[in-house]
């Protein structure tokens, strides 16, 4: 990677205190503590002003004029203060013990000299009381400067944005110059996409070395990629590599109910980008902005959201590309993205981030377990190999659900033990060894699983067993048989989908042979069993009768999994579906009928596995091996063979689970 030069690197430090200053807004909790407290201050006040007028008022009588000058001619009167409008009056101790009233209070009558005698006359200390402009300009101003503190305070509540005016502003959390605290060596497991954004690095850093060659970076680089690969990581990643401004925020904090507020956020973003460059503007979860635009006139929210849509458009083909602002996106559904997303000038450049192989798995793997004390026996490569499948956060959460395991043991470190467990509570479930389970069903449940088992190992192309076990794991699954890939594959032959769909129909046909009746516990199996024998049909073009015809339709860059019913309208006649059922039933009833000979054959094993597994409840693959009589396997690490992108099929590792019965 190339090293910045000075020139760059000083122009970067010159400014770096003046955009740490102005870039760095206050946190929520700073805000939150400043909102509250003022709050509490008006409460506060509101009840000092309203104590002050109970008191006022407390032990006060308001009499008449006629009736004060009576009672200071009966010598009822200590006191007077002589006010412009009103006369307060002390009574006597003795009147004041009897009635308790403290004061008398008459409005005073104008042009009446003759109070001023009578008070001399009884000997009645009397006093006045000047009333100040200020004191009754508080009186009038004090409720109004009430009122309008507590529209501003509710004001504030409603937009914690710093008061009304700011509801247009970025909500972008900014990370300066001194950088994301995240660089290439907290990333593994990826590494194409590391060193496609390593270049983006490299023109951050010395743009210069592009301008002179005439070379234009990519305005936008989108990371596309299952969640939990990793994709948000990248890009704070390449942020810290770089040392500049970083710009993040989630496509949703775009839109509010408020029309044109998305689109005013997206242009206060983009001018804050452009005066501080070079900087990166990293938009999360671009699929709620970047939605693809109806055809149709649309209104409400979804109007607002294109609004924002059209204005992020705008922004992009606005930019100077000697600005160095680079813009990075992550989704993990590109295909309902608005094609002029994804047009040259925009995000043209597409980093797919997908899942680790085993090489990939077990970096990752090393990252975590830094901070992680782990046992001498604990074999990184074996945990890599028993998770196929697993991304970045779930081999995270593997480790960390294996050290809370250990401090719940009260061991001093994390074994393999641990590590075992926490991939079995992650695949399978939590175990539910509390669940009341009658004889008769745990019985069906060992031949089922020892069905799955048996069948797994008699077949040529099938996966090793890796466990098996009849403890109830989750909501409903009643026992699970795992297996354990050798090597990650990403091109699979018929006979191994064969082969698979005989291990799924192990546990069914086990029943049959040994109960004579079939249970519910297999309607898992045959929904992937189908699966499976449909996408055969209708996809990868194995049926001899139908010939290597596509009749699933094209499929997208898909990486979340299509909810139920969501399937697109067939493209072919009633004749040629009702062959493909055919060719479907042909398959399932073929492969059946293949391991009910195995599962037959076998019968006796089959009772001395389901045996063992109702006194132990769980068997290795050690044990497997001595009941089936072979020899142990040798456990060799081997490599990833990549051949072709995966085809989307059920995960190699899945366990086969038996469900309740209905």
């Amino acid at each position: 990677m190339a090293t910045p030069e000075k020139p760059a690197k000083e122009r970067r430090k010159s400014g770096r205190d003046r955009r740490s200053s102005r870039s760095t807004p206050p946190g929520p909790l700073d805000d939150r503590k400043t909102r509250f407290t003022f709050g509490y201050f008006i409460l506060a006040f509101g009840i000092l002003i309203a104590v002050q007028l109970f008191m006022a008022r407390q032990g006060t009588q308001s009499i008449a004029y006629s009736e004060l000058k009576q009672k200071i001619e009966a010598g009822q009167i200590q006191s007077i203060r002589l006010a412009e409008q009103v006369i307060h009056a002390e009574p006597a101790d003795s009147i004041q013990k009897r009635t308790g009233v403290r004061t008398w209070a008459a409005e005073r009558v104008g042009g009446d000299d003759t109070l001023v005698p009578l008070l001399d006359r009884r000997g009645v200390k009397y006093t006045g009381a000047a009333t100040s402009w200020l004191a009754q300009a508080a009186g009038w101003l004090l409720p109004l400067v009430l009122i309008l503190a507590f529209w501003f305070w509710m004001l504030r509540r409603i937009n914690p944005a710093q008061g009304v005016l700011t509801v247009g502003k970025s909500k972008a959390r900014i990370v300066g110059e001194e950088g994301t605290g995240v660089t290439f060596e907290d990333v593994a497991g990826i590494d194409e996409a590391e060193q496609e954004t390593a270049e983006i690095v490299e023109f951050l850093k010395t743009p210069e070395k592009f301008a002179s060659l005439g070379a234009k970076i990519p305005k936008g680089v989108l990371l596309v990629g299952p969640p939990g690969t990793g994709k948000t990581l990248l890009a704070r990643a390449v942020a810290g590599e770089a040392g500049v401004t970083f710009f993040q925020l989630s496509g949703a904090e775009f839109v509010e109910m408020f029309v044109g507020v998305g689109a005013a956020r997206v242009r206060d973003l983009f001018a804050q980008a452009k005066a501080q460059a070079p900087c990166i503007i990293f938009i999360d979860e671009l699929d709620a902005l970047g939605k693809a635009r109806s055809a149709g006139g649309v209104m409400g929210g979804n109007d607002e959201r294109e609004q924002t849509l059209n204005q992020l458009l705008v922004e992009m083909d606005g930019f100077d590309p000697r600005l160095a602002v680079i813009i990075m996106a992550a989704t993990n559904r590109p295909e309902i993205l608005d094609p002029a997303l994804l047009r040259p000038g925009r995000f043209d450049r597409q980093i797919v981030v997908d899942r680790p192989d085993v090489k990939g798995r077990l970096d990752i793997l090393r990252i975590h377990s830094k901070d992680i004390k782990l046992a001498p026996d604990t074999h990184m490569e074996r945990i890599a190999r028993r998770t196929p499948g697993f991304v970045g956060a779930d081999l995270a959460n593997l480790l960390n659900e294996a050290a809370l395991l250990a401090a719940r043991r009260n061991r001093a470190d994390v074994s393999m033990k641990e590590i075992d467990d926490a991939i079995d509570r992650i695949v399978a479930g939590l175990e539910k060894r509390n669940r009341l389970i009658n004889d008769k069903e745990r019985r069906i449940v060992a031949y089922h699983e020892a069905g799955h088992a048996i069948v797994a190992e008699r077949v040529e192309t099938a996966d090793p067993v890796h466990k098996i076990s009849i403890i109830p794991r989750g909501v409903a699954a009643l026992g699970y048989t795992q297996q354990l890939p050798t090597e990650d594959r990403y091109l699979l032959t018929k006979q191994e989908l064969l082969d698979r769909i005989a291990v799924l129909l192990g546990g069914r046909v086990a029943e049959e042979i040994v109960f004579n009746e079939i249970s519910t516990g297999a309607g898992n199996d045959l929904e992937r069993t189908t699966d499976l024998a449909r996408r055969m049909v209708t996809e990868y073009g194995m049926s001899r009768e139908l010939g290597p015809v596509n009749y699933a339709g094209p499929r997208r860059a898909q990486f979340m999994q299509m909810p139920e019913g969501m399937t697109e309208a067939r493209q072919y006649s009633d004749d040629t579906a009702r062959e493909i059922d055919r060719e479907i039933q042909g398959i399932v009833e073929g492969t059946y009928a293949r391991v009910t000979e195995i599962l037959t054959a076998d019968r006796a094993t089959l009772e001395a596995l389901a045996q063992r597994l109702l006194e132990t409840e769980v068997v290795d693959e050690h044990e497997l091996r001595e009941i089936m009589g072979l020899p142990p396997r040798k456990q060799e690490p081997s490599e990833d063979r990549i051949i072709a992108p995966p085809p989307v099929i059920p995960d190699a590792a899945a366990t086969s689970t038996l469900k309740p019965r209905a």
